[in-house]
Parts: C-alpha cells; sequence; structure tokens
C-alpha cells in the first residue's frame, strides 16, 4: 500500500495485474498480512491518533462556519470511544474467518467423464471513494486482501492527515509480506475520481462512503457497477401490542446511540393504539437525550397531554418532507399509523414508498404481525424487537464491511468478505464437444453432486 504519485490510467492498470497475482496468494500469505497490518496499527496508534487530532481540529473550524456538517465532524473522529479499538479487532476478526476464495458452491455431473463446478473467485479491482471515516482504510485494505481483491483508494479532504498516518504504517507493514505493493493504492487529489471513474477496462466495482451527495454523483459518472447506498433513512414502528419498555430502550439506542450513523432511526411510526400506551414513555426518554421531536397533529396532541411543559416546548410539527429527509442528528419524525384492521400493511406502505431500503424495524409482541412486516418491507435489513444500530459487517459476524448496500443484485446489506466475491464454472471432461449432444444425440445427466 502507498500514497500514489502514478496517473490514474497507471495505478488502475498496475491494480489490475496485482489483483490477478493477490488473487493466487495462498490464505497463510493473506492472512499473514493482516496480522503485520494489525500489529503496526496497533503500534502506530498514538501517532496515527496525533494526526487524527489535526483533521479535528481542521473540522471543528469548519464545522463551526457552516462548511462541514456535525455529521461528518463525528465520523472523522478516530479516538471516539472505542472506534480505534473495533478498527483492530475487526482486522484479526476478518483474519479469523473462512477462506472466501476458492469455495465450491455447486457441483453437477454432466455427462461421464464431464463435470460442471460453480467456485467463489475475487472481483478483482475495487475503488473505495470516501468521506471523512478514517478507518475504510485500515477496514478496505483488509477486506480486499482477504478476498484475494485489490483496492484502490480515494479519501476526503477532510481526512488528509490520518490518511497519510495510517496510509504510511500499513505500506510499512505490507513491505514484509508478500501481497504485491500495488495491490492496494491510495490517491488523495480529488481531480483524479472522475479519470478512475472512467477506467471500467481495469476496475471491476465501485463502493462509495459518504454523504447521499457524493453516492449519487458517483452512480451518474461512470459505467462500472456500484454498491452502496446513498440515505440511510431507517424507519421503526410500533405496533398497537408493543412492550413501552422495550419500546424506549430499543429507540433510545436507535437513535441516540450514534444519531449521525446511517442505520440511526429517522422516523418513528405509531399505531394509533399505542400513541397513548407506549408513545409518551418513548417520547419522555428521548427527549431528556436532547432529541427533537417532529409530530405529525394527533401524535403532538397527545403528547402535549402527557408531557411535562418543558419536554412539551421541544416538540415541532412535522411536515411531509420530514418523512423523507435523513436527519444524521438528534431529531426524529413522527407519524400516527390508524387502527385498522390491517394497521400492519399502512406501516409497511409507508416505508416502501419513504424509506432508503437500508434497515427498518418493528416492535409488536405479534408474531404473525411480525412476521408479515418482515416479509412485506423491501429494505437490506428487516427487524423485529431490535434496535437498527445493529445493521453492521461486525455486529453480523463478518468482520468488518465495505460498506452497506441497499442494491438489489450481487450484495445486500453489510457487505464482509462474501460480498467482495464472485464466481465462476469450472468444467473438466475429456474432450467432449457441444455437438455431441442433443435431439437424437447423447442426452445431459445434469445429476447433482455433493459438495
Amino acid at each position: 500500500m502507498s500514497l500514489t504519485e502514478s496517473s490514474p490510467l497507471k495505478a488502475a492498470e498496475a491494480a489490475s495485474i496485482s489483483s490477478r497475482s493477490l488473487a493466487t496468494l495462498s490464505v497463510k500469505a493473506r492472512n499473514d498480512a493482516l496480522t503485520s497490518i494489525h500489529n503496526a496499527l496497533s503500534r502506530e496508534r498514538d501517532k496515527i491518533l496525533q494526526a487524527n487530532a489535526l483533521d479535528l481540529k481542521a473540522a471543528s473550524k469548519a464545522a463551526q462556519d457552516g462548511s462541514l456538517s456535525q455529521a461528518v465532524l463525528k465520523r472523522l473522529d478516530l479516538g471516539r470511544a472505542g472506534k480505534y479499538d473495533d478498527m483492530l479487532k475487526g482486522i484479526l476478526d476478518v483474519r479469523e474467518l473462512e477462506d472466501p476464495v476458492g469455495r465450491i458452491t455447486l457441483r453437477t455431473q454432466l455427462d461421464d467423464d464431464l463435470e460442471l463446478t460453480r467456485v467463489t473467485c475475487p472481483i478483482g479491482v475495487l475503488l473505495i471513494i470516501f468521506e471523512a471515516r478514517p478507518e475504510v482504510i485500515a477496514n478496505i485494505a483488509s477486506l480486499a486482501i482477504k478476498s484475494g481483491n485489490a483496492a484502490i483508494l480515494k479519501g476526503g479532504k477532510e481526512s488528509t492527515e490520518s490518511f497519510h498516518a495510517i496510509s504510511s504504517v500499513i505500506s510499512e507493514a505490507l513491505l514484509h509480506t508478500k501481497v504485491p505493493n500495488a495491490a492496494i493504492q491510495l490517491f488523495e487529489t480529488r481531480d483524479v475520481v472522475n479519470q478512475l471513474l472512467s477506467m471500467d477496462q481495469y476496475i471491476d466495482l465501485v463502493i462509495p462512503r459518504g454523504s447521499n451527495e457524493l453516492v449519487r454523483y458517483i452512480k451518474d459518472h461512470t459505467k462500472i457497477p456500484v454498491l452502496g447506498h446513498a440515505d440511510g433513512l431507517c424507519a421503526i414502528y410500533i405496533h398497537s401490542d408493543a412492550d413501552a419498555d422495550m419500546a424506549k430502550k430499543v429507540i433510545l439506542d436507535s437513535k441516540c446511540g450514534y444519531p449521525a450513523a446511517c442505520n440511526a432511526v429517522e422516523t418513528l411510526l405509531v399505531h394509533d393504539d399505542a400513541l397513548l400506551s407506549v408513545l409518551p414513555t418513548v417520547a419522555e426518554a428521548i427527549l431528556q437525550q436532547g432529541v427533537s421531536l417532529r409530530c405529525d397533529e394527533k401524535s403532538k396532541l397527545i403528547l402535549s397531554t402527557f408531557l411535562s411543559p418543558a419536554s412539551t416546548a421541544l416538540l415541532q410539527s412535522a411536515t411531509e418532507a420530514d418523512y423523507d429527509t435523513e436527519f444524521l442528528d438528534l431529531v426524529l419524525a413522527i407519524k400516527t399509523i390508524p387502527a385498522a384492521p390491517h394497521s400492519v400493511d399502512l406501516a409497511i406502505a409507508h416505508i416502501n414508498a419513504h424509506s432508503s431500503h437500508h434497515t427498518d424495524a418493528i416492535l409488536t409482541s405479534s408474531r404473525d404481525v411480525a412476521e408479515a412486516f418482515m416479509a412485506g418491507v423491501d429494505s437490506a435489513g428487516v427487524y423485529w424487537n431490535a434496535s437498527t444500530r445493529i445493521a453492521d459487517g461486525m455486529r453480523y459476524g463478518f468482520g468488518t464491511e465495505v460498506g452497506i448496500s441497499t442494491n438489489k443484485i450481487h450484495s445486500r446489506g453489510p457487505v464482509g468478505l462474501e460480498g467482495l466475491t464472485i464466481y465462476k464454472y469450472l468444467v473438466k471432461g475429456k474432450g467432449q464437444t457441444a455437438g455431441e449432444y442433443g435431439e437424437g444425440k447423447k442426452a445431459w445427466m445434469h445429476k447433482q453432486l455433493p459438495l
């Protein structure tokens, strides 16, 4: 890994060549590289956090004058409780996962001495363009190496110092491994993005990590497949029979645990019968955490009756635009779902129309209602009685993640090692030809074989 001064064309060509070499490395060689990266980042923690502090200082000034959002500022902080340790743990978790390359997923006997095998293999060259999040460098490097993919990374200007420090540490660590130097490359200048996005002959997959503006720009400016999500507009539906204490616990975590995260809840749908039995308990708890509530007319009326005058002052009237907004802050939109024989269908319809298909949840004691919700909601993650914040590669046991995808092809949800592999078909025969088979000729056996 190195900060490259090559032209985008030469970097992409070198990455493509290196990807073929990396794809043939043994799993031991790839795991040894991850060990080397982990040890180096652990050893140089102070150096990297000092560099990150310089980025945070500059970013704080930018946030004060309004040129940088508070959400980006929070994502930039590598020293935030446990974040650095999570980054290190993610590398080791990836190292310990089963090798994703070379797994046989299908075996078919086409004919005597003619066998078809489907086997997993790396995608090739990944282009990762990210904002803030300096830990992405370590996450991507470890996932790419373990999955046998080359990677080109382009970081945002707000994380320049962190970017330099982390990349130099990883670069030095990889010098003592079998991973080709050009397999992981980093750019820091903004003017290379459009050039890289045009190189579909060398780059196989683009993964954006950042604002919805970044993701949409990339999708509009490349022919290369894009894996990612533009928004994290997550919703939680409180059904009529939800437990109030559970709802309070889940929603506090979903909204207040890390409001700037893409898996934080932004919209709360409340069954009409839960306005009195559940919502006041939930609202009082999250208002105490500084959350501003944007309520529809009915929920605002109920809460104004039950809450203290101080809490009532924090209630605002919702607009229709609020139900399409990813706040990334301590703001939550509330909408009442009318009591009806099929209220859950109304909640499902709202979510499918307004959510970003990232992660949505229902709080209910009814299995039938929960299963209807989970079947009907068209999102990458659909939960029953659990916080939306669980949507994360590390929490899913993927070691870490390259990102969260709301795509409906290839990979969906938190994308770990499996999402960075594809497959190819291998056929082993003894001189057979297609012309030998067909009407009046030999018949295909198509016998499924054990893996």
